[in-house]
């Protein structure tokens, strides 16, 4: 039995820390075969990459199912974020050995790593509290007061343009998943009924729309923020993925990313990680 079908038989039981990091790499698998999602990878063409592709980044998101679910275990029994960052640490180094060097889902090693944390935590407590809200609370501080990044260009971009990037949006319990994404993706599962792939399109719009992106900053500075930000906001005012014709419409927005270099990562990481909170929260 597959995973996805593995879980919806049983909704309601605590998953094991293996399960949890299974489930973490099929929700990246599932953000790689979306499309069009503007500038990004997908199984239809590379976007505005040229160092990755719909195959590398599924090699990279089984390479890092035994370290989500180390990170769900390390929950499970009550670490610290020192132990949870020695994880991410030992993942990230995994993913570039696998990846040749490439950069594939450093981000989601931190969103979602901490996320299965959170999901062992809840399960071994028999909770039910948000999975961000259990982040902020149990990890929140020790995550601001952590080390910085040198080499994220994520994290190079929020400081020079002062947004917040992953480390506020971890520290606050993930705003950005709860209040944008997960209603988003409820939203369109009602306006496009059996159609997961265009939920998860009208998702990643609705992030681009409103997050500010590192990786937009890092590749087009403002400008390209800005840019990214009016082309998902007329798509969705537009109906999204309830209006007809909505595919080559953001089809055509994507091919404009790729025009001008624009990828947005955060929005990536953030779709992934949404698709993990709304299975583990909500069995869907």
């Amino acid at each position: 039995m597959n995973l996805a079908l593995r879980w919806q038989a049983q909704p309601q039981r605590a998953l094991r820390a293996e399960q949890l990091g299974d489930l973490a790499s099929l929700s990246l698998k599932r953000e790689v075969e979306t499309y069009p999602k503007p500038g990004l990878v997908s199984h239809v063409d590379n976007g505005a990459h040229r160092d990755m592709d719909a195959a590398l980044l599924c090699r990279s998101a089984d390479t890092l199912a035994p370290f989500f679910g180390e990170l769900a275990a390390a929950g499970a029994e009550g670490a610290g974020m020192d132990r949870l960052r020695a994880i991410g640490v030992a993942a990230e180094r995994a993913m570039l050995a696998a990846t040749s060097g490439v950069n594939t889902h450093r981000g989601a090693i931190f969103g979602l790593g901490l996320l299965c944390a959170a999901a062992g935590y809840r399960g071994a407590l028999g909770i039910r509290k948000p999975l961000g809200e259990m982040v902020s609370q149990r990890w929140g501080a020790a995550i601001l007061d952590g080390p910085i990044s040198l080499r994220s260009h994520g994290a190079l971009a929020a400081r020079r343009y002062g947004a917040g990037g992953a480390r506020a949006e971890a520290a606050c319990g993930f705003p950005s998943v709860y209040d944008i994404a997960l209603p988003a993706l409820h939203a369109a599962q009602q306006l496009a009924p059996r159609d997961e792939e265009a939920a998860r399109v009208q998702t990643c719009m609705a992030l681009i729309a409103a997050v500010a992106d590192t990786n937009l900053l890092h590749r087009g500075g403002a400008e390209g923020l800005r840019f990214a930000q009016a082309s998902a906001s007329a798509f969705l005012a537009a109906g999204g993925v309830g209006s007809s014709g909505w595919r080559k419409r953001a089809a055509d927005i994507h091919q404009a990313f790729v025009a001008r270099n624009l990828s947005p990562g955060g929005a990536a990481d953030l779709l992934a990680m949404a698709l993990f909170v709304d299975r583990i929260e909500t069995g869907c």
